[in-house]
């Protein structure tokens, strides 16, 4: 069975055919999905999508793009999410410092800063896990997770890992998976390989961040939890290693990180 710990089905893209797409997936091989918030709204549609499918679980948090609002009430109502029996993590939090002086609405750095270590704190708090989003924000990303490692927290995963094996290999030594998903099967990726090369099995988790970054051959299409055959067989290439062993100990260290039994 595979595990996708990273999913946006509470997506517009999924409103067309969503309960249908989602009664696929159990009998295509999709063991569990961790569906994940980004706003306040996206993290109680996660609660909700837990709640409807029993291999769904959720997790609750502001995303860096849409912090720039964020004040304590916001964080009093992620806490309180949090305390649901389906939710397994605090996220996507962290940082993106893509778009500056490109996007106009581009929150700046140090409100994107305060939200994230704010986050951390309350997953420290909880006792419960993060999932990590960073883009062009490699050195303060590092910096602020080794920050809440030092003071307890939990562990959790870097999601859509897209920095050097040097990196990598940090996040490794604290504990941290990494989550690798249809980017890994671009023409090009050469980084990626050798990442994918260093890092142990034991610290890989399989994800979709669906509707995006579908995989080839399907690029540019609306992913879902159903192309994760074909990252699979991509990380069992580069490891020389056969895919059902890839599914086996990815879809275990999904169940580690979230803190969950095998259904």
């Amino acid at each position: 069975m595979i595990f996708d710990t990273h999913a946006h089905y509470d997506d517009k893209a999924f409103d067309m055919d969503r309960d249908e797409l989602l009664s696929e997936l159990k009998a295509s091989g999709i063991g569990r999905v961790c569906n994940v918030g980004a706003r306040l709204e996206g993290s109680r549609n996660s609660i909700e999508l837990a709640e409807k499918y029993d291999f769904f679980c959720g997790a609750v948090g502001i995303h860096p793009d849409d912090c720039g609002d964020m004040d304590e009430s916001w964080l009093n109502e992620l806490r309180s999410m949090a305390a649901h029996e389906k939710v397994v993590a605090i996220g996507e939090i962290g940082l993106d410092y893509h778009g500056f002086g490109v996007y106009e609405d581009k929150v700046d750095k140090e409100t994107q800063i305060k939200w994230f270590r704010e986050q951390l704190k309350l997953a420290i708090e909880l006792s419960m896990p993060v999932i990590i989003h960073s883009r062009n924000a490699a050195q303060d990303t590092l910096d602020m997770m080794r920050e809440a490692h030092e003071n307890g927290l939990k562990g959790g995963i870097i999601h859509c890992f897209s920095y050097s094996q040097e990196t990598a290999k940090e996040y490794v030594k604290m504990g941290f998976y990494l989550g690798f998903g249809g980017v890994v099967t671009y023409e090009g990726q050469r980084k990626l390989t050798k990442v994918l090369g260093a890092v142990p099995m034991e610290n890989i988790v399989l994800e979709t961040d669906c509707p995006y970054l579908a995989p080839a051959p399907h690029r540019y299409e609306r992913n879902s939890s159903l192309y994760l055959p074909l990252v699979r067989d991509k990380i069992a290439q580069i490891k020389g290693i056969s895919p059902e062993e890839v599914e086996r100990i990815t879809y275990e260290n999904g169940l580690k990180v979230y803190g969950l039994r095998s259904l």
